[in-house]
């Protein structure tokens, strides 16, 4: 029986309907996961099921949002997870028991936004509460990145998670008990954070990693002035027959653009874009090379300067091509709803960069000829 509101799934038949539920957004709404799905019985399951905690949320007797949390405390770290959210350094310094890897948190598309998925953060949340879990691991793709950073996500790993089933996703961690760290960062869960009055630190391997922010540098952590700087340094040496993305932006109006933008550093062979993929930010490669690539056959290289990701955003459709790094990459990926929000609040500054956008598609397309 799948009973409605937010619970941890124990039985049988609750975890069958939170991997029918999985199938049913990650592998036919985001087309993921199809080489290990299993497609007879339109489930999507995983090793690190076996022994996780998977939450849920029901409405009317369907499973309509879940999540799922590995904890130290319950089994060893499986090789992947070690992997993907370089937890290494951490597991050296910190009890497993005080770490949490948070995946698979997904909505069903007419409840995102909704107060569905907070209920069962809820939920998911007095679990960590319950175990004096310090460290919670996740990741996020890059036009998410913003949201997560304002509710007191860090970036911390230098390399990203770069999968051919779950795509280019860039790791992230939340300090829970540290109240003194949370208000120093501003976030908005210092003032709600239970203190236990044993005066939890955040441990010195945190910290340091933190301090760096890893390959990632997100434009809410740092100078408005020196983000600024580092993006027109980029796009200062362009050619003088190259039009630049921000060309013709005074400096507010770039500060504008740019708000709550992040900077990425790709490896070669990273899956920046994946074809199907449902975000719709564009980026600006300020610097290397990018490969656009459709069922395996090259169809073009992006230099410094370049826009992408530009259809998806114009046309509000899934993406329609595969993108990788063909070598070391910066990339420069832009809100689509800052992007959106400029165009109604500072028209003559979203018009010169429509207009900009404009001019390397319609260049792109001659040079195709």
């Amino acid at each position: 029986m799948i009973q409605d509101g937010a619970h941890l799934a124990e039985s049988g038949e609750e975890k069958e309907a939170v991997y029918r539920f999985r199938y049913d957004i990650y592998v036919e709404e985001m087309g993921r996961y199809r080489g290990i799905a299993d497609h007879a019985q339109r489930l999507f399951y995983e090793p690190e099921d076996e022994s996780a905690r998977i939450f849920y949320a029901a409405v009317d007797g369907k499973v309509v949002a879940t999540s799922r949390f590995n904890w130290g405390g319950d089994a060893p770290f499986t090789d992947r997870l070690v992997e993907h959210y370089r937890l290494a350094p951490f597991l050296a310094e910190i009890p497993k028991e005080q770490i949490v890897v948070g995946e698979r948190g997904m909505v069903r598309p007419d409840l995102r936004g909704s107060r569905v998925f907070w209920e069962l953060g809820e939920k998911s949340q007095g679990f960590v509460s319950q175990k004096r879990v310090q460290l919670v691991f996740g990741a996020c793709e890059p036009h998410l990145l913003s949201r997560y950073v304002s509710q007191g996500s860090r970036t911390f790993a230098s390399k990203n998670i770069n999968s051919p089933d779950s795509g280019y996703l860039i790791p992230i961690v939340n300090v829970v008990e540290d109240i003194d760290y949370l208000r120093r960062i501003g976030s908005p869960s210092a003032e709600t954070t239970r203190d236990w009055g044993d005066k939890k630190q955040i441990p010195e391997c945190t910290e340091r990693l933190l301090a760096d922010q890893g390959n990632v540098v997100s434009q809410r952590l740092v100078d408005s002035g020196l983000y600024l700087g580092e993006v027109n340094h980029s796009l200062e040496d362009l050619n003088e027959h190259q039009t630049s993305t921000l060309e013709g932006l005074t400096n507010d109006e770039v500060l504008g653009v740019i708000d709550k933008s992040n900077i990425i550093h790709c490896e070669p062979g990273d899956h920046v874009i994946k074809k199907g993929g449902s975000a719709r930010n564009m980026f600006v490669l300020l610097e290397g090379h990018i490969e656009v690539r459709d069922e395996g056959s090259l169809l073009g290289v992006f230099n410094p300067g370049d826009v992408f990701g530009a259809a998806a955003f114009l046309l509000e459709q899934p993406r329609v091509v595969d993108m990788y790094a063909a070598t070391p990459c910066r990339i420069l990926s832009l809100s689509e709803r800052t992007i959106r929000k400029s165009i109604e609040s500072n028209a003559q500054g979203a018009a010169h960069l429509m207009l900009n956008v404009a001019k390397i598609l319609c260049l792109r397309l001659l040079q195709t000829r």
